[in-house]
């Protein structure tokens, strides 16, 4: 159902109902959170930008709102009486000079959550967040900063590289060659399944704190561009070799590929590959997750 906003913030006021506003719910993090929280019979409210796409959550028990990540008016309805919010903001991956377009989303949410109060919030945040160079994940430092001056409980989750964004590397393992902008081809890479984020962002919202804190996450152990080629070899059943990308050739390529600015990407995959994209805490203050990056490919095998 789409939920009339006011109608709802009333009736969970009197019910005393701890509700969960989840944001991004459509995707794969947003949609591993609300099935997490669903799982333990707590109240979700599924806040989406197209009713048809709300309708499988509201089929799950899930209430429905309609708003835009860059309209302050119908995200503060959206999160009016929640209890705990989740905030992923969309990525944008050829951003403008100073990520204009993360800076309309980012303002227009600190709006929203000004006026709703909710209790409390985690925002999806990224490894190397911290970082003071410029690169593709500045977007993420501008959310942390901005929605960091709010006073209310915040909670920034940092997660390393997506194993699924191994989707991509896919066909060219089918063919035995794997192209890699991750180098030297035997540098671990801090990296997490998606599943393990939507789990512990979960687990984030249910936890009391006070202020703004920062988590980490990471998989079980770290995976070079070597390792995944080896991972697709056993899977597939034929050798797979990962094959470094020379990096005067990035520019040109992301340029054809439809880039009108190719360098926000090519300084995060510098920051991988030179060290400064990292996670600010020490090892041992690094949560681990659960999901083996053989069970993420082997996923992204059979789907595709």
């Amino acid at each position: 159902m789409i939920i009339d906003a006011a109608r709802s913030f009333i009736a969970i006021r009197e019910r005393n109902i701890v509700m969960y506003a989840i944001t991004g719910i459509t995707g794969k993090v947003g949609g591993a959170l609300a099935q997490a929280l669903l799982a333990a019979n707590l109240p979700v409210r599924a806040v989406v930008r197209d009713a048809a796409k709300g309708q499988a959550w509201a089929a799950r028990g899930c209430e429905v709102a309609l708003a835009e990540m860059d309209d302050a008016t119908s995200l503060a309805a959206a999160f009016k009486g929640a209890q705990g919010v989740f905030i992923l903001p969309p990525s944008e991956f050829d951003p403008s000079p100073g990520f204009p377009e993360a800076l309309l989303v980012i303002n227009a949410v600190r709006t929203a959550l000004e006026s709703a109060r909710p209790g409390k919030l985690v925002c999806l945040s990224t490894i190397g967040a911290q970082a003071s160079q410029s690169n593709l994940l500045t977007q993420r430092t501008l959310m942390e900063q901005v929605l960091g001056e709010l006073s209310m409980p915040i909670t920034f989750l940092r997660p390393g590289w997506f194993m699924e964004n191994s989707l991509w590397d896919v066909g060219p393992a089918r063919s035995g060659a794997m192209p890699s902008f991750l180098q030297p081809l035997d540098k671990p890479v801090p990296m997490v399944g998606t599943a393990d984020v939507g789990r512990v962002a979960a687990e984030l919202l249910q936890q009391d704190w006070s202020g703004r804190r920062i988590v980490e996450l990471e998989g079980p152990r770290r995976v070079s561009p070597n390792d995944i080629a080896a991972a697709f070899a056993e899977i597939l059943g034929h050798p797979v070799h990962a094959e470094a990308v020379p990096r005067e050739t990035w520019g040109a390529l992301f340029r054809s590929q439809g880039a009108k600015d190719p360098m926000p990407r090519i300084q995060m995959l510098d920051g991988f590959n030179e060290g400064w994209i990292e996670f600010e805490g020490s090892d041992a203050e690094v949560i681990k997750g659960e999901i083996k990056l053989e069970t993420v490919l082997r996923g992204l095998v059979a789907a595709g």
